[in-house]
């Protein structure tokens, strides 16, 4: 049997007897966060899109003698989010923490670039993933009167060559502020981090799985442009001047599920460093 999941948790156990859902939870983020939770005591179902990748990550919670389910789908669909729930409370009869992580820039380009279908993609990815999962989530959460919802935004939302994604991340900073606000007196907290560039070491699933586009071929001009941004901004939103690792954002996101964060919602937290919205 495997003694550790995350190193990290250092021995903290903030999630005995607690369920929690984390969508994406194949690779990268998500499999650091389905680790950590599980390693923390939580039974984890996993919503993703890969049952290789899944089952990687079941696995291994398994191994080190926690509990672990799936459930694969397009979580970007209103109805495989509606599965994903449901999966969770037939397993294990509730649902405490939810942790929005499916998602992910597919394309970088300038926003006149963007083909129409590309848009759509980018924003089904890496919006209604979180819209659809979160109004999924909340009648259990209500009846049982309580839980946690924590969602995934980007530094890269004051950024450049990632318009739709950037809007899409906005859009789930919206969606945090004012569904805490809605859910605070029902016992629900809902928070955000916003991370910096994160290495995934794990990343076997490339971004555009799934997704039926061709994009467009791009001028010299353009590829010299994103070069140069590129090198310009590589390390200078990141005080650290590092990437981040997926295991350092799935601490931030246990501690918002947790209840060591019980007085905290609708919150933002940017991991990494930067402001990840202007105002």
């Amino acid at each position: 049997m495997a003694t550790v999941l995350d190193p990290k948790a250092a021995g903290a156990s903030r999630f005995e007897g607690q369920v929690a859902v984390v969508t994406g939870g194949g690779q990268g983020i998500g499999a650091a966060t389905a680790r950590r939770l599980a390693q923390e005591g939580a039974a984890v179902v996993i919503g993703d899109m890969v049952a290789e990748t899944s089952e990687r990550v079941r696995a291994a919670i398994r191994e080190f003698g926690g509990q672990c389910e799936i459930s694969l789908g397009d979580l970007s669909r209103y109805e495989n989010a509606e599965a994903l729930m449901a999966r969770a409370y037939d397993a294990y009869g509730r649902i405490d923490a939810l942790a929005n992580i499916a998602g992910g820039t597919i394309w970088f380009q300038s926003f006149q670039y963007y083909t129409p279908e590309q848009i759509q993609a980018e924003m089904d990815r890496s919006f209604w993933t979180a819209m659809w999962c979160c109004r999924a989530a909340l009648p259990y959460m209500i009846e049982q009167g309580s839980g946690s919802i924590v969602n995934i935004a980007t530094h890269a939302v004051t950024g450049r060559f990632r318009v739709p994604y950037a809007a899409a991340k906005a859009g789930q900073i919206g969606l945090t502020t004012s569904l805490a606000r809605e859910v605070a007196h029902l016992g629900i907290r809902v928070n955000c981090i916003a991370p910096s560039g994160t290495a995934a070491d794990d990343r076997t699933t490339p971004r555009d799985h799934g997704v039926a586009v061709v994009p467009p071929e791009l001028p010299a001009s353009e590829r010299a442009d994103q070069d140069e941004y590129r090198s310009a901004t590589r390390n200078s939103e990141i005080p650290m001047g590092r990437r981040g690792e997926a295991d350092e954002q799935a601490a931030a996101i246990a501690f918002l599920a947790s209840h060591d964060a019980s007085y905290i919602t609708g919150q933002v937290l940017a991991v990494g460093g930067g402001q990840p919205y202007p105002f």
